[in-house]
């Protein structure tokens, strides 16, 4: 279970789908009390912050309906309440970029596209 920090611009499709099932997964757990995954670092990083939850997953769906995917499962904006910063990353960002780098080759190159355009 994961949340990356970066643009989602910089997440394959693949990643950028999975974050997308796992917002819905975290909101759900957190949101209805849920036992599962309840004690999960993931899900802790993210209690008192479900309004940063909730932007996170409108960018991803932004980003989502950018490549030509159908967004359908919006979250309900009243119960987004909280922080609406993440301000606790489980790894710094250029940390982040070389994991998803390491796993992805597509999100490798969108990484290194972001790097050359950042000089």
């Amino acid at each position: 279970m994961r949340i990356w920090d970066v643009d989602p611009e910089l997440l394959c499709d693949r990643h950028l789908l999975g974050e997308h099932n796992e917002a819905h997964a975290l909101w759900s757990i957190i949101i209805n009390g849920l036992r599962g995954f309840s004690r999960h670092p993931e899900t802790a990083r993210w209690r008192g912050k479900l309004m940063a939850l909730y932007l996170r997953h409108e960018t991803d769906a932004r980003e989502m309906e950018r490549r030509g995917f159908r967004h359908r499962s919006p979250l309900e904006k009243s119960l987004a309440t909280g922080k609406s910063v993440q301000d606790e990353l489980k790894d710094p960002i250029d940390e982040q970029e070389r994991l998803l780098s390491e796993r992805d080759p597509d999100c490798a190159e969108r990484i290194r596209r972001s790097k050359e355009r950042r000089r």
